[in-house]
């Protein structure tokens, strides 16, 4: 199993890029949630806030996951990063039955 964390401008954006994962069964789930997030861009140091999304997956769906995040997502350089995880068997079981084959 995996965690995919994706964060995003807004929590309409959060949604929409959930809603459209879950809808091709790239994810099984996925939680949102604000976050305050402090990084460099363009030189400067920028403190904001933003949404985060934790998207239960696999790591064979990462590829697919990332282009369609690409292709939705408003960020010039979008955060998607994945995050190998242990579950437990019911859930894992479950996570691999609502992805695509």
């Amino acid at each position: 199993m995996a965690i995919v964390y994706i964060t995003c401008k807004n929590r309409a954006e959060a949604r929409r890029i959930a809603k459209e994962l879950l809808s091709k069964r790239l994810i099984a789930c996925a939680n949102y949630f604000p976050i305050s997030s402090l990084y460099r861009w363009k030189g400067k140091i920028v403190d904001d806030r933003e949404i985060a999304l934790l998207c239960k997956s696999s790591k064979k769906q990462f590829h697919n996951i990332k282009k369609e995040v690409k292709a939705l997502h408003s960020y010039e350089v979008p955060c998607i990063q994945l995050l190998e995880s242990e579950s437990n068997k019911d859930f894992a079981d479950w996570v691999k039955k609502e992805l695509k084959k």
